[in-house]
């Protein structure tokens, strides 16, 4: 199936590592141009290399930080500039739970905080700054990057923020902003994902909860019907669907990506 993605411009936020990379990746190898955006320059500046030669794409580097409104809308005004437009939108930037406490008893408040500043609130802020451009290209596609925490009981923090982030994007689905301009705007939730920091972020837990990293893998590996972890090419191929013109009756709709991990039923 052609994605019919060749010569769109898309602009992903947390792109350096991880899903953000991975996504970025598949978004290339479709055709499409990329600016891909961190908040590091040398991290960012070697991943759009990288990509660069992986993929034969165009990728622009980007610094920005979603905790700073003004310094966001600036960077995505500048990377519509760059690319000649922006049809595309992938928030991929927010850090990974579970190296902080998030239980009913631990959970810091700060933690709380900042993580609505960064996910939730950096969603809004970039989807704002976005739908303009958007709108002169008369169709556009925003997806969020949430988690299975949000369908899940035990992380405060991490659930409450990807929860909350399924009703701000269903709710901009169907603003006139976005309706009348051919926008559609999607959740993806992945579970416990197989990308190059997830041995750094398991090791994290390790140290803070002091259950083996190994025993951590096996027991995500074993909640999930197929035996295994889902890698993050794999999630980059559903976000990529979800980016391209095919997939114009998917509006305001929150699409696990962990393959059948919980027990969990939304419906």
């Amino acid at each position: 199936m052609d994605l019919q993605l060749k010569g769109q411009q898309a602009l992903v936020l947390g792109a350096s590592r991880g899903l953000g990379r991975a996504i970025a990746q598949r978004l290339g190898e479709e055709g499409a141009t990329c600016t891909i955006a961190g908040r590091h320059e040398d991290t960012i500046g070697k991943a759009a290399q990288e990509l660069r030669e992986a993929t034969g794409a165009v990728y622009h580097p980007l610094v920005t930080d979603s905790c700073n409104a003004p310094l966001l809308a600036q960077a995505i005004d500048q990377a519509a500039q760059r690319m000649g437009g922006l049809a595309i939108l992938v928030n991929s930037a927010a850090r990974p739970s579970g190296a902080f406490p998030e239980d009913f008893a631990h959970v810091d408040e700060a933690l709380i905080l900042h993580d609505f500043e960064e996910k939730f609130l950096g969603t809004l802020r970039a989807a704002r700054a976005a739908v303009p451009h958007m709108a002169k290209a008369g169709w556009g596609r925003i997806v969020a990057i949430g988690g299975l925490t949000a369908r899940n009981a035990g992380s405060i923090s991490a659930g409450a923020r990807n929860a909350a982030l399924v009703n701000l994007v269903r709710t901009m689905s169907r603003s006139q902003e976005l309706g009348r301009n051919q926008i559609t705007a999607n959740v993806v939730h992945p579970a416990l994902t197989v990308t190059e920091t997830m041995e750094e972020r398991l090791h994290q837990m390790a140290q803070r909860t002091g259950f083996p990293m190994a025993a951590m893998i096996d027991a995500a590996a074993r909640d999930n019907p197929q035996g295994r972890l889902v890698t993050a090419l794999e999630v980059a191929d559903v976000v990529c669907f979800l980016c391209s013109p095919r997939s114009s009756a998917i509006n305001g709709e929150a699409i696990g990506v962990g393959g059948g991990s919980g027990a969990g039923i939304s419906y």
